[in-house]
């Protein structure tokens, strides 16, 4: 695992329709994701916020329900950028966003640089939602529901470049998810993206691939983080996420972390914020239980 992380702010909320979630990057500096870094003695920098320009280009989709296509379409170029020169430069980037569309750019950062060393990517995606449509098959026209769609390389993405090396079934997992409309449904039963944790993390190490993580707050139970506006009951709980967390970076294979649909308007005093900050913290090495966990190895 790669010991420089590198805090990337994309203030981002165009991919649904819940305003607030422009507002997470600062809420991760506010409950003290940078200190918490530097205390388990990595080496952090924090290159601020990425900003949309003023003009925005203009824009045209089959399907008349997606919305802000021309906002997303810049902040995915944008953080796409920034992932794959941060990767390149030897640094972890840890995107702090904003909602869950903006995976749309910093997986395509991913693989940009994976195809570049000559590695192949792997997606874990811990989120209540598979995230598997396009921005054709989409009937809510919330485009933070198409990041993993894009990824594997489905077609319906008129508009965005296309992927750069699209990601085969075997090298994406999604755990945790329990919402799952019947055509996402179909579609993934028909590209088989289900493994085990377990599985999946042999596979990684097997092929000797770098890892995308993208951590969705509604992979928590909203019992413990209610800062999300896409909420699902029977998400993991406290010891479960720490533990998963924990069980990822005991592997050493995590190269690229999002941090996603964190909206401090719907939390309770910050305990979303501070919990995902803690998650992280399990990511990177900090130990919150007493137990063997070396079962991977």
């Amino acid at each position: 695992m790669m010991t420089r992380p590198v805090l990337i702010g994309a203030p981002v909320d165009s991919g649904q329709r819940q305003p607030g979630c422009l507002m997470g990057p600062a809420a991760y500096r506010v409950a003290g994701i940078g200190g918490l870094l530097q205390f388990l003695g990595l080496s952090v920098t924090d290159r601020g916020d990425l900003a949309l320009p003023a003009m925005l280009p203009e824009t045209d989709c089959a399907n008349p329900a997606v919305d802000q296509l021309a906002t997303t379409l810049v902040w995915t170029a944008l953080i796409r950028d920034a992932v794959g020169r941060t990767l390149d430069q030897g640094g972890m980037p840890v995107v702090l966003r904003g909602d869950h569309a903006l995976a749309l750019g910093s997986v395509a950062g991913a693989a940009d640089h994976a195809a570049r060393a000559g590695q192949p990517l792997f997606l874990l995606w811990l989120d209540a939602h598979s995230d598997f449509h396009t921005h054709l098959s989409t009937t809510s026209g919330n485009l933070h529901g198409t990041p993993v769609a894009y990824a594997a390389g489905c077609a319906g993405f008129d508009g965005f470049p296309p992927f750069p090396a699209p990601i085969p079934a075997d090298h994406i997992c999604l755990f945790g998810i329990r919402s799952v409309d019947p055509a996402e449904r179909r579609a993934l039963d028909e590209r088989g993206i289900t493994p085990p944790l377990t599985v999946f993390l042999h596979r990684v190490r097997g092929a000797d691939g770098m890892m995308h993580v993208s951590l969705d707050v509604d992979f928590l139970d909203p019992a413990i983080a209610p800062a999300v506006g896409t909420t699902v009951p029977g998400s993991a709980t406290f010891r479960e996420a720490h533990l998963t967390c924990e069980l990822i970076h005991e592997t050493g294979l995590m190269t690229s972390l999002d941090l996603v649909e964190l909206n401090p308007f719907l939390d309770d005093r910050g305990r979303s914020a501070k919990l995902m900050v803690d998650l992280t913290g399990s990511l990177m090495g900090r130990k919150v239980f007493d137990r063997p966990t070396r079962s991977f190895i």
